[in-house]
């Protein structure tokens, strides 16, 4: 036998008289067209081909001696009670990073590759990047491509504000032709960390400028996107695992729906941990039977699975990062279609020119035309014939997106939103997901609005409490969920400040964390950027209204 290295694959040749041992090696494959096994280089494969009588090339002993002492590095880092950067962190002054994020900081520089598990609220993408900034400092990594879902792609340059290396960060929107266009202009750009921000859907399109491009490294934020090996965005990102030396993904649920999702996410950061074939993963951890042999009926071997996961993963929930801010605010965005754009920016351009004309600025002339415009971000609008007209399902569709990811989490969450056609359109898409809902609305009579509340609070059924912000506000109690979206607000903030209260309030144990869901470039941000000053819109407007309408 002999046996050596090809590609981070081990090849075995002339191993006939031990073909018995070698199949008993996890992860092996015969290759029918060299005529070889083929055993992946890990440190188990490793353990048992040193038993097998033959000659192994010295570089995969090497490389196993290596992945000892990765292992080893992770282990003592993982258990330290507390820790300190082992290379100081590329962080402004300002910036104090929680002894979770140091610790996911330390393990993500320990290992090439490692899957960063932790719940939204808990600093995961500003760990990312200080990994991703201080391998820029090493000299490791020039070229940085981070996909991400299309509502955070905003989110990521924000991000870097916070890092002390010189960068660029592009975010690759537009046509693929203007895609393509920005992705090699960054090309130009010399002496900075170059990145390269990009959604899921748009990967496999321009998957060869990608390629070409040649990323350092990747990141993959909610990789729970790319859980189906077989969809083309999982494949294009399987192949951009190949080019890049360093890869991370990021994800509060790694596992939404069976524990075969870990496959095509491993598959991405590193094919040694559970192979390159689903079905001989599938195979080794799920019991196949039903019709023809061909449904999971059951699932074996689940501690092995998630030790193999988690020795290049690190997992903490918000209940476990007892130094987090009790209250945690995320921002996720949508685009307006091209035809609710055009009406939005119609609307704009007429509100301005009219207020220009107006003799005397007033405050209910002002919140009139903003609340018109607020309501085209949200979907609806009312016509000058008083017939209400859906105008866009932007918003809506990321309510959707979030709503699952909380859901498949195990979490219950309250829905705010401020107008009525909202609530109806969001009442339909939770039926439409078949969860189960509590509501309250001006139209629900106050004495059915306890039982809507009991039902939540009390029923593990019952997922989802939809309210209008002006309404259930004030008064009740829903801490049986420690997360909030804000669909839409109002323009006071004591109607915000008091809608936050009710997860956060005595007998809630958990952080909480509230989302705001954006139109991107309209007047939800300007809406937001006022509550968040904690400042009441309508005593500001008459003097900042060009902000609003310019």
């Amino acid at each position: 036998m002999k046996a050596v290295l090809k590609d981070n694959v081990i090849e075995i040749y002339d191993a006939c008289l031990v073909k018995d041992a070698i199949k008993a090696i996890p992860g092996r494959r015969w290759d029918p067209k060299k005529k070889v096994w083929t055993i992946p280089m890990t440190i188990e494969a490793v353990e048992q081909l040193k038993y097998i009588p033959g000659k192994i090339e010295p570089i995969i002993l090497e490389r196993y001696r290596e992945l000892k002492r990765i292992q080893d590095k992770t282990i003592e880092e993982k258990y330290a009670e507390q820790v300190e950067p082992i290379e100081p962190m590329p962080l402004k002054p300002h910036i104090k990073p929680y002894q979770h994020q140091i610790k996911i900081y330390n393990l993500g520089l320990i290992n090439p590759s490692f899957a960063i598990l932790a719940e939204m609220g808990t600093g995961k993408s500003l760990t990312a990047v200080s990994i991703a900034a201080r391998r820029w400092q090493r000299g490791e990594v020039k070229k940085l491509l981070v996909v991400a879902p299309t509502s955070v792609l905003p989110v990521w340059p924000r991000e870097f504000e916070a890092c002390t290396v010189p960068y660029v960060c592009a975010v690759l929107e537009g046509s693929m032709q203007e895609r393509r266009k920005t992705l090699q202009q960054l090309n130009s750009i010399k002496d900075k960390l170059l990145v390269a921000v990009i959604n899921y859907e748009a990967t496999w399109r321009i998957l060869d400028d990608l390629l070409a491009w040649k990323p350092n490294m990747v990141i993959a934020d909610e990789s729970q996107r790319i859980k189906n090996h077989s969809a083309k965005q999982s494949k294009a990102l399987h192949k951009l695992g190949k080019v890049a030396k360093y890869k991370l993904i990021l994800t509060g649920t790694p596992v939404q729906n069976q524990p075969l999702d870990f496959f095509s996410q491993y598959k991405f950061l590193d094919e040694t941990i559970f192979g390159t074939s689903f079905y001989a993963f599938r195979n080794r951890y799920a019991v196949m039977g039903g019709y023809g042999g061909k449904q999971v009926v059951g699932y074996q071997n689940l501690d092995e699975l998630i030790r193999k996961a988690h020795s290049i993963a690190f997992r903490v929930t918000k209940e476990e990062a007892l130094d987090l801010p009790e209250q945690i605010d995320q921002y996720q965005y949508c685009e307006l279609e091209p035809e609710a754009a055009r009406l939005y920016n119609e609307i704009k351009k007429q509100s301005y020119a009219e207020l220009e004309n107006e003799q005397e600025i007033t405050v209910r002339n002002v919140l009139t035309r903003l609340l018109r415009l607020q309501q085209i971000t949200g979907g609806f609008v009312n016509t000058d014939a008083g017939i209400q007209q859906h105008v866009s399902s932007a918003k809506l569709n990321l309510l959707k997106e979030v709503v699952a990811d909380i859901i498949d989490a195990g979490k219950k969450v309250v829905i705010f939103a401020r107008f009525l056609p909202e609530i109806k359109a969001i009442l339909k898409i939770l039926e439409d997901m078949r969860l189960e809902y509590s509501y309250i609305t001006g139209e629900v009579p106050n004495e059915q609005r306890g039982e809507q509340v009991r039902a939540f609070q009390e029923d593990p059924n019952r997922k989802v409490f939809v309210a209008q912000i002006q309404t259930a506000g004030l008064g009740i109690t829903l801490h049986a969920a420690d997360t909030a979206i804000f669909y839409s607000v109002d323009f006071n903030y004591a109607n915000y400040s008091q809608a936050r209260a009710r997860i956060h309030r005595i007998g809630q144990k958990n952080n909480c964390t509230y989302i705001h869901l954006i139109a991107k470039n309209t007047v939800d941000e300007h809406v937001l950027k006022a509550l968040q000053r904690k400042e009441d819109i309508a005593k500001m407007v008459v003097d900042n209204w060009r902000m609003y309408f310019g």
